[in-house]
């Protein structure tokens, strides 16, 4: 077993611990797994961390398009997923919480894109031509949903759209707290599906200059959370789901720590 670290975001042996029980188990047909998984959950680490092409994946990890198939497989058959919603459900009862939160926040992060292919469109009152990240935090700021679309998609349209992405992890939620652009018609049209309410927290009036309101920082702070990782400084992805995955990867990352 590997214990010395090559870089900064290789897991530990306790980290590693953690992740390898939640992955799927080698398949009983076909050629046996000759790769060291370790080294692949390293390598997507190092990539979403450093903001790297697969294609300048250093030499001393397997070779990229070997992480790249890793990468996609786990995406695509929910891997990537069920690791981060075991870690979040660890996480919440370490804090001394119940697995499924009754209240959260919900936002959305316009970021530019790139001249990668892929569906874009342009945020007006952002001024940003790239795509939008809408998600749903707890009360600690862990992920409960996350939807990314076209910059232009407008926040309540983006968010009946999360909402519905909840599943599981709103089986309890009572409250989710939002900002004033989801006023409107997503009040009622939230209060007519679910159990839930949408709640706006507003600026006081003449307010001027930032300031940190109430119950909504927790979802700021995600998105500062996500701004450590280069690969999400922008929209560097073709898909919008790869997209989705890297955010729940940089999550991974985040609470693994916390937990090993």
């Amino acid at each position: 077993m590997q214990t010395k670290k090559l870089y900064p975001t290789d897991l530990t042996d306790s980290q590693w611990n953690l992740i390898k029980e939640i992955l799927p188990e080698p398949a009983h047909t076909g050629r046996p797994r000759e790769l060291e998984l370790r080294q692949i959950v390293n390598a997507i680490l190092y990539l979403v961390r450093s903001g790297i092409q697969w294609r300048l994946m250093p030499r001393e990890y397997p070779k990229w398009q070997s992480v790249y198939y890793y990468f996609q497989k786990w995406r695509k058959d929910g891997t990537w997923k069920r690791v981060h919603d075991t870690f979040r459900a660890q996480e919440r009862r370490k804090k001394g919480r119940h697995k499924h939160p009754t209240a959260g926040s919900i936002d959305s992060q316009s970021v530019e894109g790139t001249l990668v292919a892929g569906i874009r469109g342009y945020d007006a009152g952002k001024k940003v031509n790239g795509r939008k990240r809408h998600i749903i935090v707890d009360t600690l700021g862990l992920l409960l949903a996350v939807l990314v679309t076209p910059a232009s998609i407008s926040d309540p349209a983006g968010a009946k759209t999360l909402i519905r992405r909840l599943g599981g992890a709103g089986k309890r939620l009572q409250k989710i707290w939002a900002d004033g652009t989801y006023r409107g018609g997503l009040l009622e049209w939230v209060e007519a599906r679910f159990r839930f309410v949408i709640e706006p927290v507003l600026r006081p009036e003449g307010q001027k200059g930032f300031q940190v309101l109430p119950k909504r920082w927790v979802v700021e702070r995600t998105f500062a959370w996500f701004d450590a990782n280069r690969r999400l400084s922008r929209d560097y992805e073709r898909l919008t789901n790869t997209s989705e995955t890297i955010i729940y990867i940089a999550m991974i990352a985040i609470m693994v720590r916390r937990l090993a």
